[in-house]
């Protein structure tokens, strides 16, 4: 590995993102190819207006689909190194303060109520503000001095409580066919997604990215104990509430739109930490682009086999996820022995 990769790995990470994204608009079941999309797109006068096939197929069903991989993968990796900084827990995940449960359960509640079936953007509506309530929870129980400590408290007691709502709307569930689509939606996927949601998700995505990446340097003082970064002039409570609102927002729209796609806010910071060392800032945005080229790299490759079946992207990070959790864990563990 180079000394640029190691001291600057965008420069590593930003043509990867590009050649997945690339990627990710050249692969499907339909076979199209982007010289395909390209030839459809002059022979309708160069605005794609006439609505040929290759065009229909590249603008309706291919670019939202790499639009959001970008947007999901990018939310849950910055979002997992901002968490990491601030708990100082290479195990935090955006799950922990029960953002993506709670996110969860408001898409769960659209789908339960009939919502869904009655306005479109009813299911990301309902998962933001599901996020949105889970940040209202979450300082109301921790109060308003926030502390590590206390955030975790209350984020596993979000988790819970909306995991356990959750599987109750699941079990009074009166529609067999709603109860399938609400597993199905539950496991995650960049399939079937419209620009609808794409400009539904972007600007909250947006958002807590600007809010996490203003903690930076805060972050960095936070890695140093809470007292002394209170004594640099960093207060701890409005750190941890830009942090968690900033992972509401980034997270809870990408859950919305998305569904629960598991372990990216975990695997990619800590991947990315040894080329950026032990300064958390300086893992925020390659945290994004790592995140992006994972979600990229697993969807694109579900498209590989043909036509036929797609395996759920959140099931796949699940079964990747899982063991590199599993290692984390017991590699800790030696640590502290």
């Amino acid at each position: 590995m180079t000394v640029l990769t190691r001291r600057h790995p965008l420069a590593l990470l930003l043509p990867l993102m590009a050649a997945l994204f690339v990627a990710s608009l050249s692969l499907g079941a339909s076979g199209v190819s982007l010289a395909g999309v390209l030839a459809d797109w002059r022979a309708n006068g160069g605005t794609g207006g006439g609505g040929g096939t290759a065009w229909v197929i590249f603008t309706e069903i291919r670019l939202p689909r790499a639009l959001l991989g970008l947007l999901v993968g990018g939310a849950l990796g910055m979002a997992g190194a901002a968490l990491q900084g601030m708990l100082r827990n290479p195990l935090a995940e955006p799950a922990v303060i029960g953002v993506s449960p709670c996110a969860a359960l408001g898409a769960v509640i659209a789908f339960y109520s009939g919502f869904a079936n009655r306005f479109a953007l009813a299911l990301p509506l309902g998962g933001i503000a599901g996020a949105l309530v889970a940040v209202a929870l979450l300082f109301a129980l921790a109060g308003r001095s926030v502390g590590v400590l206390t955030l975790i408290l209350a984020g596993i007691a979000l988790s819970s409580f909306a995991g356990a709502a959750t599987s109750l709307a699941l079990s009074l569930s009166p529609n067999p066919y709603a109860l399938a689509e609400i597993v199905f939606w539950m496991m995650g996927s960049l399939a079937d997604r419209t620009m609808d949601q794409v400009y539904l998700a972007a600007p909250f995505v947006t958002a807590g990215a600007a809010l996490l990446l203003s903690v930076g340097p805060a972050l960095d003082a936070l890695s140093l104990g809470e007292d002394t970064a209170q004594s640099l002039g960093f207060p701890v409570g409005r750190v941890g509430a830009r942090v968690v609102l900033g992972t509401a927002l980034a997270v809870g729209a990408a859950v919305a739109v998305t569904g629960a796609i598991g372990f990216v806010g975990l695997v990619v910071p800590h991947l990315l930490r040894p080329l950026v060392g032990h300064q958390p800032r300086r893992l925020l945005l390659p945290s994004f682009a790592g995140g992006a080229c994972l979600v990229l790299a697993a969807d694109t490759a579900l498209r590989l086999g043909g036509p036929r079946p797609e395996l759920k992207l959140g099931v796949v990070t699940a079964l990747l996820g899982a063991p590199f959790f599993l290692g984390l864990v017991l590699s800790t563990r030696r640590n502290l022995a």
